[in-house]
């Protein structure tokens, strides 16, 4: 193994370190517990949006707090869920008076201690509501999940919601909007390699020099079908035509209701896309892929969705969740309306996204 770290026990630590010490006037870092906050937080009168997950996705979700996006990250080890105490203790730092939108990724971990975290602030007068994301295609159910994976719609979430509540939506607005963004994003993705936790020191899987895993999972997770080596336009041809086929999905998820005070069960659907769509093209490198390999995947993706009637009215090419070094990537399409092109289109400023500032 080969890393720029100094011991791998102090990865997250010094990372953040880090990009506190590059931004300082977007971020600020607490330790015990940790977590990521804006640098003028709270914005009174604002709805603060929370994120959080296993460290070794970056710049998800770290990256993304700022202006237009997150007010709050917490990081948990490597591909480790974050506890209930460091969201608690972020939500009491952001809290604009106006309540907490926790945006989660569907993994059985972070599910729990999020439901734990949003129970502990409600306990203490915090508003606080929570929306799963799990748009993941690839598998029903996976090692960390019941049913599917939490996967790059989360991305877009957090910049579609981040501008909403910029833009004074309450708390129920914006998790009517989270919802609405995760029923209307789908995600595949493809491993070329697997990649190394610096505690481990060693791949967490193994592929062949001609091996792919296709539908691999953010933490390395198994896929649909493990496949001999193909072209960069076969691997994008099955990645979208994965996601464009998907048919519509049924689940039941646990959500907060303010006005019963407790939790409901809520079913809900993801209805499939269909020709004459609007979508949003996210291209996404796993950490090892280049962005000259990622446009020749997107240029694939947009003939692909050209020929199923789809037309792609905005874009995203980049590495915005990874998965440590792992070369691969995924696609995500979301389905796109007048009100989120807007609100995809506002001002954002974070360490890691900037545009219109």
């Amino acid at each position: 193994m080969k890393k720029l770290i100094n011991k791998p026990e102090d990865f997250v630590r010094e990372s953040l370190e880090g990009m506190v010490a590059a931004h300082p006037d977007l971020i600020k870092v607490n330790f015990d517990p940790t977590f990521v906050w804006r640098a003028d937080a709270p914005v009174k009168g604002k709805v603060a949006i929370i994120s959080g997950g296993g460290s070794g996705h970056e710049p998800m979700h770290a990256g993304f707090v700022g202006m237009g996006m997150l007010d709050g990250a917490c990081p948990g080890q490597v591909f480790t869920s974050p506890t209930p105490e460091q969201m608690l203790a972020a939500a009491k730092v952001v809290d604009g008076g106006v309540g907490i939108l926790y945006i989660v990724k569907n993994y059985s971990g972070d599910v729990m201690n999020f439901e734990m975290a949003t129970e502990l602030a409600r306990s203490e007068g915090v508003r606080a509501l929570s929306i799963l994301i799990d748009d993941d295609v690839a598998v029903k159910n996976s090692l960390y999940t019941q049913g599917r994976r939490g996967v790059g719609t989360t991305v877009l979430a957090e910049k579609i919601c981040g501008a909403a509540a910029e833009q004074g939506y309450d708390l129920q607005q914006l998790a009517n909007l989270c919802r609405r963004v995760n029923i209307s994003g789908r995600s595949m993705g493809v491993a070329l390699t697997s990649c190394v936790v610096p505690a481990k020191g060693t791949p967490t899987f193994q592929l062949g020099e001609q091996e792919i895993e296709m539908g691999i999972g953010i933490h390395g997770e198994p896929g649909r079908e493990r496949m001999s080596l193909k072209s960069a336009n076969e691997i994008a041809e099955i990645l979208v035509l994965s996601i464009v086929e998907d048919k519509s999905y049924q689940r039941t998820v646990r959500e907060w209701d303010e006005t019963k005070n407790d939790w409901v069960e809520v079913e809900l659907t993801n209805p499939p896309l269909q020709a004459g769509d609007r979508v949003l093209a996210f291209v996404n490198s796993m950490g090892g892929t280049p962005i000259s390999e990622l446009y020749i995947i997107y240029r694939q993706v947009a003939e692909i969705c050209r020929k199923c009637g789809l037309q792609i009215v905005r874009n995203l090419i980049g590495a915005y969740i990874t998965s440590l070094e792992m070369q691969g990537c995924s696609v995500t399409l979301l389905k796109l309306d007048d009100e989120i092109i807007r609100l995809w289109d506002a001002p954002v400023k974070t360490p890691s996204w900037r545009w219109g500032i």
